[in-house]
C-alpha cells in the first residue's frame, strides 16, 4: 500500500474530506514528510493505539484521519473529541453516553465511545485531561467497555484509539501532572510530526496550495521576495499560521502576484530588516554583509562569540563589519523596524561598546583571518590571538 503525494485541502483545524479511494494525503516533499508517510503506512496496518506529538498547527488531526482511512477501519466512522474543550462535569456524558430520565429534562443519548465503535476515537489535546478525567478514560481504554451515566451495566465497544498532544507527556509524568499508567497505554506507537521550521522547502509548496485553494485566480502565485521573507519567518503557529497569512494575501494583492507588501509585518520583519532596505537603496554587499551582521549579534543577545559560530565567521571578522557599520553614515540606522521588547540597535551597541579599550574588544580566535573584509577597515587597536602571552 503506498500513500499518493497529491496535494491536500487540509490542515490541522480543518476537516479533511477523505477521498473516494480513503485517502487523505499530505502536502510536502521533504525527508521529514517522506518519513511521516512511511511511518503512517506502518502503523496504519496495525489495530494499537497510537500517541501522535507535534506543535500546535501541524496537523495531527490529519495525521490521524490518514491512519483510520488507511487502517483496516476506514469503512468504520473517524469521531473526533476536543479534550481542551470537555466540561469536566459533563465528562462522562459527552465521552460514554447517558441514559433516557437519568435527570429532569434529560434525553438519553449515545457518547463519543459508542459513536466510534466499529472505527476510531481520536482524543486530541489529550494533555489537557484533569487527573480524575484521565482515570475514567483510562478504565474504559483498558477495558473496552463502557457504562453510559445512569445506566446499570456496561457496553463492549469495538474501536482504535488515536492520541494526540503538543506537549511532552513524559515530562508530565516525571512531574505527576499525566498519570503514567495512562501514559503507558496511549504510548505504544508514536507518530511525530514535524513542525513548518523542521520541514522549511515545503513552504513554498504549501503556499501555493493555500493560494491555489483560497484564491480567486488560479494565477495567483508569490513573489520571490515574499517566498524568500516566508521561509525565514519561524512559524510558530506552523501550517494553520501560514494558511491564515495566505488568506490575508489573498485578500490584500491587486494583481496575480503576492508581493512582501502584502504579507503581516511580523512575517516579513527579518527579511525586511537585512535584505529589503539594502535593495530598496540600493546597498554594497559590503553594507549589506554588515547590517547582517549586526542583525545576528541582535538574535543572539550580543553575545559576540555565538553570532560569528552562527555566520560561520571568526570572532575577529565580526567585530570588524560591527565596527564597519558604525562607521558608515547611516550606523545609527534607528528607523529600521527592530523586534518587540528590545532594540537590535541597542543590543549592537552594548556589546560594542562594553569592552571598549580592553582585551575583549580585539581578541581574536585562534587561526582566524587576520585580513578584513574587501573594503572594510580594521579595528583600531593590536589584536591578540588565543594562547599569546601576557
Amino acid at each position: 500500500m503506498t500513500i499518493p503525494t497529491v496535494p491536500s485541502t487540509t490542515v490541522a483545524h480543518d476537516v479533511p474530506r477523505i477521498r473516494r479511494d480513503g485517502v487523505v494525503p499530505l502536502i510536502g516533499s521533504t525527508d521529514a514528510m517522506r518519513a511521516l508517510r512511511d511511518r503512517i503506512e506502518r502503523v496504519a496496518a496495525t489495530p494499537f493505539t497510537v500517541l501522535i506529538e507535534g506543535e500546535s498547527g501541524v496537523g495531527k488531526e490529519l495525521v490521524a484521519r490518514l491512519i483510520h482511512a488507511l487502517s483496516p477501519r476506514s469503512h468504520g466512522p473517524f469521531v473526533a473529541v476536543n479534550c481542551a474543550a470537555l466540561v469536566e462535569t459533563l465528562l462522562e456524558a459527552e465521552l460514554f453516553g447517558i441514559e433516557e430520565r437519568t435527570a429532569t429534562g434529560v434525553r438519553g443519548r449515545r457518547g463519543k465511545f459508542e459513536y466510534a465503535d466499529g472505527g476510531t476515537l481520536f482524543l486530541d489535546e489529550i494533555a489537557d485531561l484533569s487527573t480524575a478525567a484521565q482515570a475514567k478514560l483510562l478504565r474504559a481504554i483498558q477495558e473496552m467497555s463502557v457504562e453510559r451515566v445512569g445506566g446499570q451495566g456496561s457496553q463492549r465497544i469495538d474501536i482504535r484509539i488515536i492520541a494526540a498532544t503538543n506537549q511532552r507527556l513524559d515530562r508530565m509524568v516525571a512531574e505527576r501532572s499525566f498519570r503514567a499508567d495512562l501514559f503507558y497505554r496511549i504510548s505504544g506507537v508514536e507518530v511525530h510530526v514535524p513542525s513548518l521550521r523542521e520541514r522549511r522547502s515545503d513552504i513554498g509548496e504549501l503556499a501555493q496550495h493555500f493560494l491555489t485553494r483560497h484564491g480567486v485566480s488560479n494565477r495567483l502565485r508569490l513573489s520571490e521576495q515574499a517566498l524568500q521573507a516566508l521561509e525565514q519567518y519561524e512559524w510558530p503557529g506552523n501550517v494553520r499560521e501560514l494558511e491564515r497569512t495566505m488568506e490575508r494575501g489573498v485578500a490584500l494583492c491587486r494583481g496575480d502576484v503576492i508581493d512582501i507588501e502584502d504579507l503581516p509585518v511580523h512575517v516579513r520583519r527579518d527579511y525586511s530588516e537585512v535584505l529589503l532596505p539594502s535593495l530598496q537603496q540600493p546597498e554594497t554587499l559590503r553594507v549589506w554583509a554588515c547590517r547582517y551582521a549586526r542583525l545576528m549579534l541582535g538574535r543572539t543577545g550580543g553575545n559576540k562569540r555565538q553570532a560569528a559560530r552562527r555566520l560561520g565567521i571568526s570572532y575577529h571578522t565580526l567585530v570588524t563589519y560591527l565596527h564597519a557599520w558604525e562607521s558608515l553614515p547611516h550606523g545609527d540606522a534607528d528607523s529600521l523596524t527592530e523586534p518587540e521588547g528590545h532594540s537590535t540597535v541597542d543590543v549592537s551597541r552594548r556589546a560594542l561598546t562594553s569592552h571598549h579599550g580592553t582585551r575583549d574588544c580585539h581578541f581574536a580566535e585562534e587561526n582566524a583571518p587576520l585580513r578584513p573584509p574587501c573594503g572594510i577597515r580594521r579595528p583600531h587597536g593590536p589584536v591578540r590571538r588565543l594562547g599569546d602571552a601576557g
